[in-house]
């Protein structure tokens, strides 16, 4: 298994996922600094200090929404869809496993009972955010290896 996976369709990255097990030494920004939203990981030595610093105002345009997910505890199936809402594949995501998901559709089943951290830009417009799709059949989901 891949520690950094990207999942693409076509020249796409439609999300990227950080496995549980991923190390690296010092700092590593797993996207590019045109992505609306920025996954890094550091690893830093007891005692290394990251300076104080504040953020400067800065006018950003979003279009879409970026989630990053942080799986807490249990197993969830992530399924992706394209824009136009046609599945694509799915991957399995369990404790300790993070995603960002970019472009594209997403849906979840919970293969275990599971905690789930979401981080993603506001402010939230409800359901004015999302439009809402039936899922891809069970019959029909596609995972590597199986």
């Amino acid at each position: 298994m891949t520690m950094i996976e990207e999942i693409r369709y076509d020249d796409t990255v439609m999300a990227l996922i950080l496995r549980r097990d991923f190390k690296a030494a010092g700092i590593k920004f797993l996207t590019p600094d045109s992505y609306s939203q920025q996954l890094g990981y550091m690893n830093r030595p007891q005692g290394y200090v990251i300076k104080p610093h504040v953020h400067n105002l800065v006018s950003r345009e979003v279009h879409y929404t970026n989630e990053v997910l942080f799986i807490k505890s249990g197993r969830v199936r992530v399924d992706f869809y394209d824009t136009e809402q046609q599945y694509r594949e799915s991957r399995v995501l369990e404790c300790g496993d993070i995603i960002l998901l970019i472009v594209g559709g997403h849906g979840f089943e919970m293969l275990e009972a599971s905690e789930i951290v979401e981080v993603k830009q506001g402010p939230y417009v409800g359901e004015h955010d999302k439009i809402r799709f039936e899922p891809v059949p069970a019959g029909q989901v596609k995972l590597p290896g199986h």
